[in-house]
């Protein structure tokens, strides 16, 4: 090859390396237009309905009242929600906070019921110190003024891109929350949970009763594959709740089911008579309780032998893995496998003795003693836990994981502040310190 062409092919190859960051400015700035025309049209629309709401407010309430009710409103879509509490939580900020409730389950928060919305809060919460847990509706207060798009990249697929309503993600169109909380004790109008991921401020638009019977689909295929357990249960649960004059029979019998629940042995005492329906009920319960998840109920007959010998095709569930006995129940395979791994926690030997040196919530030391104590969490070990549960989900985002150079990182637990770096496949706590109280030098305030 002659000189000449060398030096044109040199030339060739660097106006492609020049095309090729010409084409990636181009799509940035793409992205960046399409993100000014929405913030743009968001914008217009926030203009509409203020210069909407001014107009309105010229005419006469009552008459804006009368024209629209409530039920009305409620077809068309105007919903107007009001918080009922705020989370007071042991995490106060969003970095650190557990992205889902079990990542983390000493994580503790309160929930308190406010006057505005009912003269007597406690009274809302009458019988749901019956239930263990609770769905708990909330808003992502602090999303800001940040967009939303169709695609998001959840940081367990490591900046892979996929659609926000397959997702957990915060940044939504209406940053709606839910989550399942362990629910402690009610004290008042106080609700106590654990096993949460929420931070403090968290406003709350509903709580509802976590119900496996409605809720949980392993339950509901039971009772389904059932019909005489679930009738035996309904007949229970009628003459339990809906008659005012409850024989001690009675109340044995729903005690022994409430505790079949928590997987305690259903052995009645032999001083007590049951009838025969509910001796029956709880042998049935007995066995549902001591079964394993995943094995199949017993075939007692030939009938049963020959439906208990069918299995799905096996083109069915190759696209979307299913978990435990119910085929029906399938998961997005990245939940169970994320291409992110959990991490290996350490603590330095200095972190861990600053750790030791706070006091449990509620300890019977006096509160002029030097030493920091916790508020929610009721023990070092506890804490312990919690920032290991913290870590080794790893809470970053993927760009920090990915791009920034800065290993360390901070976060808030309770009334400590931790900072840690992160290794290959571990993070190390290097201190585990009070948090400061804000004064009025503070620049945050």
């Amino acid at each position: 090859m002659s000189p000449l062409c060398e030096h044109c092919g040199e030339n060739m190859k660097k106006m492609n390396q020049q095309v090729s960051v010409m084409r990636k400015e181009i799509k940035n700035l793409r992205q960046t237009l399409d993100g000014a025309v929405r913030a743009h049209r968001k914008h217009l629309m926030s203009i509409q309905a203020a210069v909407s709401k001014a107009d309105s407010s010229g005419h006469n309430k009552k008459d804006c009242s009368s024209s629209l009710s409530a039920p009305d409103a409620l077809e068309q879509g105007n919903i107007r929600t009001v918080p009922i509490g705020y989370i007071s939580s042991c995490f106060s900020v969003k970095n650190g906070t557990p992205r889902q409730p079990t990542i983390c389950s000493p994580s503790r928060a309160q929930l308190r019921i406010q006057q505005s919305v009912f003269n007597n809060p406690e009274h809302s919460v009458l019988g749901l110190e019956q239930y263990s847990h609770v769905w708990i509706i909330f808003l992502f207060h602090k999303n800001g003024h940040q967009g939303y798009k169709a695609k998001v990249k959840p940081p367990r697929l490591n900046g892979q891109r996929v659609g926000v309503y397959s997702t957990r993600s915060p940044h939504r169109p209406n940053s709606l929350g839910l989550t399942l909380a362990k629910l402690d004790k009610i004290q008042g109008d106080t609700l106590h949970l654990s096993d949460i991921d929420m931070i403090a401020g968290t406003p709350v638009l509903d709580i509802k009763p976590y119900i496996p019977e409605y809720d949980s689909l392993n339950t509901r295929k039971r009772l389904e594959s059932n019909p005489d357990l679930q009738t035996e249960e309904k007949e229970v649960n009628i003459s339990s709740f809906h008659q005012e004059d409850k024989t001690d029979d009675d109340d044995e019998i729903l005690h022994l089911k409430q505790k079949s629940e928590l997987g305690v042995c259903l052995t009645p005492p032999q001083t007590q008579v049951f009838p025969k329906e509910a001796a029956s009920l709880l042998k049935e319960v007995e066995s549902y309780v001591n079964e394993a998840d995943l094995t199949p109920p017993d075939c007692e007959d030939k009938n049963k032998v020959s439906d208990c010998g069918k299995t799905e095709p096996a083109a069915e569930i190759v696209d979307r893995p299913s978990y435990g006995s119910d085929s029906s129940t399938t998961i997005a395979d990245w939940i169970r496998e994320p291409p992110v791994s959990s991490l290996d926690v350490r603590f330095t030997p200095q972190a861990q003795k600053q750790l030791d040196a706070f006091l449990p919530a509620h300890s019977s030391e006096p509160s002029e003693c030097d030493r920091p104590r916790f508020k929610f969490l009721r023990s070092p070990e506890e804490a312990g836990a919690a920032i290991r549960a913290v870590l080794s989900a790893d809470p970053r985002s993927v760009y920090r994981r990915t791009r920034c150079r800065d290993r360390l990182f901070f976060f808030s637990l309770d009334t400590a502040d931790v900072t840690c770096w992160f290794g290959q496949g571990f993070a190390e706590v290097l201190e585990v310190r009070p948090v400061r109280p804000p004064g009025p030098e503070d620049p945050s305030q």
